[in-house]
């Protein structure tokens, strides 16, 4: 509950639901400070934990210590632990908004996190790798309909390029610059690294803007959004990022592939999928970085971490040892 006059004008009109008035919030305060997605996920992650408090007679904002770890226990039972943490930082963060930003940080809240871990621990599931063999297979399904010409062409740009799907589908017809032998860059405006749009300048190959060129041509696009939705053959404004993955699957089911292989795609398999191809190839790590526009190993280190234990001291040894 939001028992205060300052909590309830800091969040909106007194007609508000206690619910309704933290979800838009800490969105309300850093209004143009985030990313769609966050903003999304935020209010989201907000409404959870404000009903959650307004069921137990709980006070969401400003919460006790005990309160948000309770909040974290009772999520931990059904909850991803990569959900909970997320969770908790919407939390920290509605609080910092109304500069209360210790309750979330406390000792209390920690060792809930901890237990969680200790119990469920911290690794998460990792999306399918689209790896070059799953991409050329995808790109071999038939298909002479103006979606599967989009398709194609979506997934090609989505493996060189290695954009998260937010970015993909923001990409414009004006940043492709086509050179001499036939490759190309495209600029990425803005991104999740990127938030305030310095851009970068990111490669395609060839047979991938071969791909494009034909996308472009049929759907008679020439500027704007290079790639846009479609509805029964009629083309819209704007391809939305949710339907990324489920363009992936979609080409997937047609290749007959299992069904285990179809379900663990996403928008961040053309991550996944091109990091673990480069490590395989040999390419060393600040090209991928580069490529991945990463800033730390940290996640290159995760999608190749089978193929890195193949040259581990002890597969090294191994091999020497002629084992």
């Amino acid at each position: 509950m939001l028992e205060d006059s300052a909590s309830r004008s800091a969040f909106g009109a007194a007609d508000k639901t206690p619910v309704e008035e933290l979800a838009g919030s800490c969105a309300h305060a850093a209004k143009g400070g985030l990313s769609e997605n966050t903003e999304r996920a935020l209010r989201s992650d907000l409404t959870i934990y404000a009903a959650w408090c307004d069921a137990r007679g709980l006070a969401a904002l400003p919460a006790s210590p005990d309160t948000i770890a309770a909040f974290v226990d009772d999520m931990a039972a059904s909850r991803a632990p990569a959900t909970v943490r997320r969770y908790v930082a919407s939390v920290a963060a509605a609080h910092r908004s109304i500069g209360q930003g210790k309750p979330a940080g406390g000792e209390v809240v920690k060792r809930a996190l901890r237990r969680m871990h200790r119990r469920k621990g911290r690794r998460q599931q990792q999306a399918g790798g689209l790896t070059w063999p799953l991409r050329e297979r995808l790109l071999k399904v038939p298909g002479d309909r103006l979606i599967d010409a989009r398709n194609r062409a979506l997934l090609a740009v989505g493996y060189d390029t290695m954009l998260r799907r937010s970015e993909l589908v923001e990409l414009q017809v004006a940043d492709l610059v086509v050179e001499v032998d036939g490759a190309a860059t495209v600029l990425v405006r803005r991104g999740k690294a990127d938030p305030e749009g310095r851009g970068a300048a990111v490669y395609l190959a060839a047979d991938s803007v071969v791909l494009v060129r034909k996308w472009l041509g049929r759907a008679g696009i020439d500027d704007g959004r290079l790639f846009r939705s479609l509805c029964r053959g009629v083309l819209g404004e704007r391809l939305d990022a949710s339907q990324v993955p489920r363009i992936y699957k979609d080409m997937a089911r047609r290749a007959g592939l299992p069904p285990e292989v179809v379900d663990g795609l996403s928008g961040h398999s053309t991550r996944v999928g091109p990091a673990q191809d480069m490590i395989a190839s040999g390419i060393g790590l600040p090209a991928i970085l580069h490529a991945g526009r990463w800033k730390t190993t940290t996640m290159v280190n995760r999608y190749g971490e089978r193929l890195l234990a193949r040259r581990s001291g002890a597969a090294l040894l191994a091999q020497m040892q002629r084992r």
